[in-house]
């Protein structure tokens, strides 16, 4: 009997709260991105609404706060060393990782379908990523994306069936930026995953695909700059080999350095002034990749007489493979002229293949970020995530979690490193330690200007050199206060 009544009352009460919560979906202006459920107009087939609808724009709150979803050290329009933290960091989401990442690995299923998705790679689907994409970079705040050309369009029949694709996807991108500052930070072609390049693309050994790469390089170009792309980025994944058996490099390197003068050329031609970019890697997928580091790739440019023509696009984690810190590959770059753009991402130490991790060491970080300091920055290059969620991270809400990490870390170290110049210690250090050179002698050095016969004579003057200390470990203690 007391069941019953309290069953009597509580029927009722459900009855009220279900008509209140049904009144509130019915005025909604939203509704979640799940194609399973009809929104609007349920004569089409087109979605509208929000592809986040439970996550607001992300904010600063400063470091103590408690919401995982603000940012605690990315303070967007904040002034380090005279300049605005998104000046200084030009942040940029990756549609890759972001949007056709799947979770799945060597040796594993994909893990993740985003509730937008509809299990196809129809040019329909494609549109419905781009809109996502530009919701989540307005919720990020950020202003900047980058792509390649096959993540955002799929393939067709044929190549110009592939570029008509490619057309109406990027006719919605423009549209979608009209009235926003929302720009390609840069865009590129996907020269390695379909099978006709298995032998590479520009460095392939058929005549056929080298001409098919560069009629599909033409079009990214083409694309990027229509969008107002500010860069342009070789990766070349597969150019490289897999034996010297079988192998001409001097041929393949040769292709590689005209096809690379040919795109120089219709940059030129169409009137794009953004920067090209060759990012280095050196291996993976092929055994040895040509750009193995930045090194390299600059010898490269400098045989080939295309130096000034490019600059680089540094990835942290390509740098470890390479058996590089990523500080020093920056400074590779950067003391060669040619730091243009940094993926921002890292690798784990106990892996030994490129993990695309989204970067969390503040210590790290802070190196990064000394090297774009001393740099001037990076316009009209930044920092664009070329990172992954990982394989177990399932949520949508983890799409944000991740970049605002990313994000925060940054700019955690851009706030340590302009503590560091502003300090001035860890300056001074290196100053005199090589404060020998700032004599008389050491600035005919410098100038080109000492012979042998001169360094002999100062040598024999001046007898046993005394060689003082290095001072590693004050230096690591300055840099560590910092932090």
């Amino acid at each position: 009997m007391i069941k019953e009544m309290k069953l009597r009352g509580f029927l009722p009460a459900l009855l009220s709260l279900n008509l209140i919560i049904l009144t509130v979906i019915a005025s909604s202006q939203t509704c979640p991105a799940d194609i399973s459920a009809k929104c609007g107009d349920d004569s089409s087939d087109e979605w509208e609404g929000e592809f986040f609808p439970g996550i607001s724009k992300i904010k600063y709150e400063g470091p103590n706060s408690k919401n995982p979803l603000s940012y605690k050290w990315y303070n967007a329009d904040e002034e380090i060393l005279g300049k605005k933290m998104k000046d200084w960091l030009r942040f940029s989401v990756a549609f890759w990782h972001t949007f056709r990442g799947t979770g799945a690995d060597p040796f594993g299923s994909p893990t993740k379908t985003w509730p937008w998705e509809d299990g196809t790679n129809s040019v329909e689907m494609a549109k419905r990523r781009m809109k996502a994409n530009f919701e989540f970079i307005n919720k990020l705040g950020v202003e900047r994306w980058c792509f390649h050309d096959r993540d955002i369009a799929p393939d067709g029949k044929t190549l110009a069936e592939t570029n008509e694709n490619l057309d109406e996807v990027i006719a919605l991108a423009k549209q979608l930026q009209e009235g926003t500052n929302i720009r390609p930070l840069w865009g590129t072609a996907q020269l390695f995953m379909h099978p006709r390049y298995l032998h590479g693309a520009v460095t392939s050994s058929e005549v056929g695909v080298y001409a098919y790469a560069a009629a599909q390089v033409k079009k990214a170009m083409e694309v990027t700059h229509y969008l107002g792309g500010e860069n342009y980025v070789f990766w070349g994944g597969r150019e490289g080999y897999q034996t010297l058996l079988n192998t001409d490099m001097k041929r393949e390197l040769d292709h590689l350095a005209k096809f690379l003068q040919a795109a120089v050329d219709w940059k030129k031609k169409i009137g794009f002034t953004g920067t090209l970019l060759i990012e280095p890697k050196p291996q993976e997928p092929t055994k040895h990749q040509y750009d193995w580091d930045a090194a390299t790739t600059y010898a490269f440019l400098q045989k080939y007489g295309l130096e000034g023509e490019f600059k680089l696009n540094i990835e942290c984690n390509h740098a470890t493979l390479s058996g590089h810190s990523c500080h020093h590959e920056l400074e590779t770059a950067r003391i060669n002229g040619l730091l243009g753009n940094i993926d921002a991402n890292t690798g784990d130490p106990q892996i030994g293949w490129d993990t695309d991790q989204f970067l969390t060491d503040f210590g790290e970080a802070t190196l990064v970020m000394l090297s774009v300091i001393r740099n001037g920055g990076l316009a009209p290059g930044g920092f664009n995530f070329d990172a992954k969620l990982r394989r177990e991270s399932t949520d949508v809400e983890d799409i944000f979690l991740a970049h605002i990490s990313g994000m925060d870390t940054l700019a955690r170290g851009l706030r340590n490193a302009a503590k560091i110049i502003e300090d001035g210690s860890l300056a001074e250090l290196v100053r005199k330690r090589y404060q020998s050179f700032d004599s008389e002698i050491g600035a005919l050095i410098e100038a080109g200007k000492a012979d042998f016969e001169t360094l002999e004579k100062k040598a024999m003057e001046w007898g046993e050199p005394n060689v003082p200390s290095g001072k590693q470990e004050l230096s690591e203690i300055i840099f560590q206060s910092a932090l």
